[in-house]
């Protein structure tokens, strides 16, 4: 079990490597000068450019002058603790996003969102797989039938995984889909359903109509479902995750996010941003293309590869 928590952690300290060189190393050269109040503009345009989004990175800034009045230091030490316990406090929070249970035990129902590309089929084969070295059965649902490419990827990893997939031709009601997966789930003793669906932001009320349906659907089928909806996000796509984020939480109320590929060009920054702008937890991450390569999100671990001298 130790060398499974230590191996997430080296994941998640080696996705987060670039980010957290270029800041430290810029922060020290910051405040290893006399410092002003041009001193904290540079310092917001940092983190700003770290992903943390203008309200988070000023908010940083804001929480690092009140501590410098009572405290007055070039210590980069002491500055970056500051900036670690300030993300611990943000993200420590308690999410206002409460989860449901089935009423008589199984199965369990996520509804997976997310925009095309945002890696949405991927992370599902990878929480499918942590579900089963768990030793439960999983049972997953094709609902993006809008593209025949999601359907086609989300049966070969079903294939990959052993894991039985409910799909239909392209094209089809994907509250249909919805309600023979969960029918099948319940009458097969399934644990868990994961519901892959589209993501068409181009057309947000058609996208609403859908999601409001399927859910619908899921209450029918299973009077408390969906207990979960996870939002799947690409790190590497920066502040427009943010966007996406509200778009989607207004579309359907959120339980938490997956953040995918956060081992490519992604800055890292992204967490706090949406966490203190709609208090949705960041729960999963993404740190590579196989399907281990999935972690819980830890907030001290992410503290500890963002905000530290020595990254240890």
């Amino acid at each position: 079990m130790f060398n499974f928590l230590k191996s997430g952690y080296e994941k998640i300290k080696s996705a987060l490597s670039k980010t957290h060189s270029a800041l430290t190393q810029r922060i020290k050269a910051l405040f290893g000068k006399p410092w002003n109040d041009d001193t904290f503009d540079e310092l917001e345009q940092i983190l700003f450019e770290a992903d943390l989004g203008t309200k988070c990175a000023a908010s940083f800034v804001e929480h690092l002058r009140s501590q410098l009045r009572t405290k007055p230091t070039n210590d980069i030490q002491e500055i970056i603790k500051i900036f670690h316990d300030h993300t611990l406090s943000i993200l420590n929070k308690a999410s206002c996003k409460e989860t449901k249970q089935p009423s008589d035990g199984k199965p369990y129902v996520y509804l997976i969102v997310g925009v095309n590309g945002s890696g949405k089929t991927t992370s599902i084969a990878k929480l499918a797989k942590r579900m089963q070295k768990e030793g439960k059965t999983v049972l997953l649902a094709a609902g993006d039938t809008f593209r025949v490419a999601a359907i086609e990827q989300l049966s070969t990893w079903a294939d990959r995984l052993g894991v039985e997939i409910v799909k239909s031709k392209p094209g089809s009601d994907p509250s249909a889909v919805t309600f023979d997966a969960l029918t099948a789930a319940k009458s097969r003793g399934a644990d868990v359903v994961f519901i892959d669906t589209a993501g068409r932001l181009q057309n947000k009320t058609d996208l609403m109509k859908e999601l409001e349906k399927i859910r619908r659907v899921c209450g029918k089928v299973i009077p408390t479902a969906p207990h979960e909806t996870l939002l799947v996000l690409d790190a590497t796509t920066g502040q427009n995750a943010i966007d996406q984020a509200r778009v989607f939480n207004e579309v359907t109320p959120l339980n938490g996010i997956i953040l995918a590929k956060l081992d490519g060009s992604a800055k890292g920054g992204i967490v706090l941003s949406i966490y203190q702008e709609f208090g949705i937890p960041v729960l999963w991450v993404g740190t590579g293309e196989k399907t281990d390569d999935l972690e819980p999100f830890d907030p001290l671990v992410y503290a500890d590869s963002l905000f530290s001298i020595d990254n240890q």
